[in-house]
């Protein structure tokens, strides 16, 4: 039976790999191709971090509070570093940064399962049993990677983007897998007593020699075989400490010593380094129940108090460092939450109207754009559709949404989906 997450990832080839105790092959340097790139890196170089909220954010709860309302929660909005936004009281730091964000309160979507809300909300399009879309980190790497970076150009942070993979792209844009941000990923370590750069000299030979015999059906060969060089130097080259963090430095306890805060300070780091896509997954959103004990504690470990600490440094440091031009930053789930509250005082799922949040690169911050009733069950101004939304996240990267990838049948594809164009309010 085919399944929407049924797509290898690289790690599939690191294990490999490992098995191999492969090297990189001589004369192959990260540093020295990241100093020789540094100038185009500077005023080319774009980037993509996504906040993925699985289980469903009660976005009604964060970005778009009812106060008043008979579906009001428990939480009362709060101003904001922007004149006339309120979010909710408990993202103090997220609120100071909201000059920097724009806010979407009305997108509408379709799916209301949480498997096939995450390809819709990963790869811009419902699944499909004949096609397998990209995720839209792969269409970034694709469209915005160097094709000799040692650095994977997509990496996964948790292991959903794993989940949806590349689709018909390829194993060439498949997402790399960290599982533990902070520590180094697995596979990666090789034994000290082996000739590791002639089992990677023989292994080259064998690829290539199956690639110069099979001709054309050799394709899927070269891109295996490429995979497995990239690999090869991440495994024994310089690129693998992009991956390491300094945990007794302050920047830790800054974004939160937890996977999440680590996380995103990890992709930072990594975007830094060259990476174009990093998503970072912050899960526990899908609250049927109980739902304002577990977004909120007093100690500050529920869900919107880890959000506010990471996502609010993350931000803070991409513009005091001069990257937040070039880099996108998009917070997202699979779908909302009820607006009415259910007799477990939690909320249900809902796709009908919720809300996301976006900003860098060319995003226009400092907005709220679209509205919701006053109770928060429909729509009142400016639907946003997900096409509109990947097309204005793609021209925020500088990547023309309109921009034709060819899926498994060989048929042309818009990786915004046909005839969508940005939001004209949120980037020019």
């Amino acid at each position: 039976m085919w399944s929407p997450f049924a797509t290898p990832t690289r790690r599939h080839f690191m294990k490999h790999l490992a098995g191999l105790s492969a090297m990189a092959l001589p004369g192959m340097s990260f540093m020295q191709s990241l100093r020789a790139a540094a100038p185009d890196l500077k005023k080319k170089h774009k980037s993509l971090i996504i906040l993925w909220m699985g289980g469903g954010p009660s976005t009604i709860d964060l970005w778009d509070l009812k106060p008043g309302s008979a579906n009001a929660g428990q939480f009362k909005p709060a101003k904001t570093g922007v004149s006339g936004i309120e979010i909710s009281e408990h993202l103090p730091s997220v609120g100071k940064q909201m000059k920097h964000l724009a806010i979407v309160r009305s997108l509408e979507t379709t799916e209301g399962d949480h498997n096939r809300g995450t390809v819709l909300m990963n790869t811009g399009r419902s699944p499909n049993p004949i096609t397998q879309y990209p995720h839209i980190g792969a269409i970034a790497a694709q469209q915005l990677a160097p094709k000799d970076m040692a650095l994977p150009a997509f990496v996964s942070v948790g292991g959903t983007a794993g989940r949806i993979g590349p689709g018909f792209l390829g194993m060439t844009y498949a997402p790399f897998t960290v599982q533990n941000p902070g520590q180094p990923p697995e596979n990666m370590s090789v034994p000290k007593d082996v000739n590791l750069a002639r089992r990677a000299e023989m292994f080259k030979s064998l690829e290539s020699e199956f690639v110069r015999t099979h001709g054309k059906s050799g394709e899927a060969a070269k891109n295996h075989s490429d995979i497995y060089d990239k690999a090869f130097s991440l495994m024994a080259g310089p690129a693998s400490q992009a991956f390491k963090l300094d945990t007794r430095g302050g920047d830790t306890e800054r974004y939160g010593n937890n996977n999440f805060g680590r996380g995103c300070l990890l992709a930072k780091k990594l975007t830094e380094s060259g990476a174009v896509c990093v998503e970072v997954d912050l899960g526990g959103w899908d609250n049927h129940q109980n739902i304002f004990q577990a977004l909120h504690t007093t100690q500050g470990t529920g869900r919107i108090d880890t959000l506010d600490r990471a996502m609010a440094a993350l931000v803070d440091d991409l513009v005091k460092e001069g990257r937040w031009q070039d880099t996108v930053v998009v917070w997202m789930g699979e779908f909302g939450r009820t607006p009415r509250i259910n007799q477990n005082a939690g909320r249900d799922h809902w796709a009908r109207c919720w809300s996301v949040v976006l900003g860098g690169g060319a995003i226009k911050g400092g907005q709220v754009y679209g509205a919701t009733d006053k109770d928060g069950t429909a729509v009142k101004d400016n639907p946003v559709k997900i096409g509109e939304l990947f097309a204005t996240v793609y021209k925020g990267l500088g990547i023309d949404p309109a921009t034709q990838v060819r899926d498994n049948l060989g048929r042309p594809l818009a990786i915004a989906g046909d005839n969508v164009k940005p939001v004209a309010a949120l980037v020019g």
